[in-house]
């Protein structure tokens, strides 16, 4: 990537694909937009340009605001800009008399005459020229002579990158720095020149160095103690500052920030990091400071001995964060908690958990007993010690079941898994590994395949769910009652729109943040449910095939028995309920309405009766239970508001009816679906 700061040093740019804005942090938002200017670029055969602007337009226009921060200094901007892969980045100096300039001056004597653009990425309301009277309107009388294209970014995806921004900066000042990581999609962090302190540390073994950052607009958390990584140059390196992999050396470190209560208060602020496994000299080295959790508090406390104990103990905690290793000892948290909800079946205890205890090395087990009459309970400790057991006291169902067992579980990873699945060799790396890697997976599954016949995909979740227009759900590999072979036909890992609940992995954090599954659906659908409200908050949802297991199927419930097909239907409304626009509910619950009743005439002609009147029934419950789901509906927008990290994910979703597709045009393939 090259960068230019000099406007009198730019090149003839080749087809310029143009964006122009602040970039501020260059989070998810941002992502989204560079990836389309890439795309452009490539198909055009020309280059990708980032027009900025330094120092930032508002700390010209508005110097005195002493409110204002930025997330990202220019070099830092510049940092991520590079990892992104944009071929060409532009800091235009702001100044009064450029901000002075007409909006032709600006089209005319600056975008055209110096980039010669092709495309023009650009908001809806971006606004340009002396009193901004330069709009996109303006922009397209020059697009109508040709000179250029205009790629308009739609209002939805403008209005959410600058919620996300502003999420982000309120994130960061309430020092939730996890929550501001996943918004950004990498870690905040601050860079900085490291000058002489006043040494204390060393004498209580624990050196620090002191950064000094430059920039007075860079944001910095409130007064704490930060689990972080510090960034330096490796040795022989000749660049200014390694953002390189390769140029650059990270330690784990602890972060203060504050004024030193126990030491002398009232002090400026001070920013410390005490490298952890580090000895050497780093007076005047230029280091980065990568936040990753927020620990405690700053506090006063009672001489040099006390702030010495402290400082291990938040040393032990920080450690923990940055490493959340899986631990063998089950009283302690660990990376991944594998959670069986059992009710009554020891037989399935019995015939799968072996494979769950030989091939998942390193995670937790647990099996939760929802009140079973059986001896599961005893069984369990007899045969198998190493498993921790919840006993839960009583039958709380499926959903609620997972409710009350995994707010006593401490993990980053749940997986919750049907106590009918055979797992197999290596089934929770490829699933993990990812999850990890993309902080914007929040829900994943494994392939799914019938375990009385290996050869074939299982009804629940086969290769990643799937939902229509009309909120009917199907699987890559299942479209209603027909499950295709699996012949590896769909073994590329894809984004989907719901995970099955048999073999469900997801980031414990989020699962208690957006409430879990809604324990009155009692069973079935809770997990659409679920990763429905996960994708309307910007939440990524996959299955990854190269991660197998086998499941039973119909091992509590056969799949059309009637108490089966009350909470199917019953559910599927509520969920609709919850989460669709209310626009689209107008007309889509009376379309379902007359859906269901076909869905009944068929139980009819197969002589199915009493599912007809689990319909019936399923309807009267939904209406019945109508405000406490609008209650419901309203407390998820609010979650999602809060918490959100984007637009709605709407991937997964077929445009049509899959019940037209089906019944109609004979489709019983998702292949030939699409």
């Amino acid at each position: 990537m090259r960068v230019f700061t000099d406007l009198h040093q730019l090149p003839s740019f080749r087809d310029a694909v143009l964006t122009i804005g602040s970039f501020d942090g260059v989070h998810t938002g941002h992502r989204r937009i560079l990836e389309q200017v890439q795309r452009l670029a490539r198909a055009c055969g020309g280059e990708s340009v980032v027009l900025s602007f330094e120092p930032h337009p508002r700390t010209v226009l508005h110097p005195d605001d002493a409110a204002f921060k930025l997330i990202t200094t220019s070099s830092e901007k510049i940092a991520l800009l590079e990892q992104c892969g944009v071929d060409h980045v532009v800091l235009a100096p702001f100044t009064l008399d450029f901000a002075r300039q007409s909006a032709r001056e600006y089209v005319e004597d600056f975008l055209i005459r110096l980039f010669n653009p092709r495309y023009i990425v650009i908001g809806y309301d971006h606004r340009f020229g002396a009193n901004r009277e330069g709009n996109l309107a303006f922009l397209q009388a020059y697009e109508a002579q040709g000179l250029f294209s205009i790629v308009e970014i739609p209002a939805q995806e403008i209005d959410d990158i600058a919620v996300s921004s502003s999420k982000i900066r309120n994130a960061l000042e309430a020092s939730d720095i996890a929550y501001a990581n996943r918004l950004l999609a990498h870690p905040y962090f601050f860079t900085g020149r490291v000058v002489s302190g006043n040494r204390i540390g060393r004498t209580i073994g624990f050196p620090t160095a002191n950064i000094q950052i430059a920039d007075r607009y860079k944001l910095i958390p409130p007064a704490g103690i930060y689990a972080a990584r510090a960034v330096l140059a490796r040795p022989g390196n000749i660049e200014p500052f390694p953002w390189r992999p390769d140029a650059r050396v990270v330690y784990d470190a602890m972060l203060y920030i504050g004024q030193r209560p126990t030491l002398a208060g009232g002090l400026d602020r001070s920013i410390e990091v005490n490298l952890l496994d580090f000895d050497g000299d780093l007076y005047g080295q230029e280091m980065a400071v990568e936040l990753i959790d927020f620990i405690r508090p700053d506090k006063k406390l009672d001489g040099l001995g006390a702030l010495k104990a402290q400082i291990e103990a938040d040393k032990v905690e920080i450690l923990q964060r940055l490493h959340p290793e899986p631990h063998k000892t089950p009283a302690t948290p660990s990376d991944t908690a594998i959670v069986i909800l059992n009710y009554n079946t020891r037989r399935h205890l019995a015939e799968y958990l072996p494979s769950v205890l030989a091939h998942s090395g390193g995670a937790r087990v647990i099996v939760a007993d929802n009140g079973s009459p059986d001896d599961s309970i005893a069984f369990l400790r007899e045969q198998y010690p190493q498993v921790e057991i919840l006993d839960l006291q009583q039958n709380y169902g499926f959903a609620q079941g997972y409710n009350e067992a995994l707010r006593q579980v401490h993990s980053a990873f749940y997986v919750v898994l049907n106590s009918d699945v055979e797992v197999t060799s290596g089934w929770m790396e490829p699933v993990l590994d990812a999850m990890r890697a993309n902080p914007r997976i929040a829900i994943a599954q494994p392939k799914i395949l019938a375990w009385r016949d290996k050869t074939r995909f299982e009804y629940a979740g086969a290769a990643g769910g799937w939902i229509d227009y009309l909120g009917y759900p199907f699987c890559r590999g299942r479209i209603f009652s027909q499950n295709e072979e699996d012949q590896g036909q769909y073994d590329t890992p894809q984004e989907c729109f719901w995970a099955a609940g048999a073999a469900f992995f997801i980031r414990a954090e989020l699962y208690h943040s957006f409430g879990g599954f809604d324990g009155d659906y009692f069973a079935h659908n809770e997990e659409i449910d679920l990763c429905w409200r996960l994708k309307r908050a910007g939440y990524q949802v996959w299955c990854f095939p190269d991660s197998v297991v086998y499941h039973l199927g119909g091992g509590t419930l056969e799949y059309e028995s009637p108490r089966k097909v009350f909470l199917n239907f019953r559910n599927s409304l509520f969920t609709l309920l919850k989460n669709e626009p209310a626009a689209k509910l107008c007309w889509l619950l009376p379309a379902r309405f007359l859906l269901d009743g076909l869905a009944g005439l068929r139980f009819a002609l197969k002589g199915q009766f009493r599912a007809i009147w689990a319909i019936v029934e399923a309807h009267f419950s939904f209406y019945k239970h109508w405000g406490l789901t609008l209650r419901k509906r309203r407390q998820i927008a609010k979650a999602i508001e809060k918490q959100g990290i984007g637009p709605e994910n709407c991937s997964g979703i077929y445009g049509g009816s899959i019940v037209f597709a089906h019944y109609a045009r004979r489709i019983k393939q998702f292949s030939k679906l699409l």
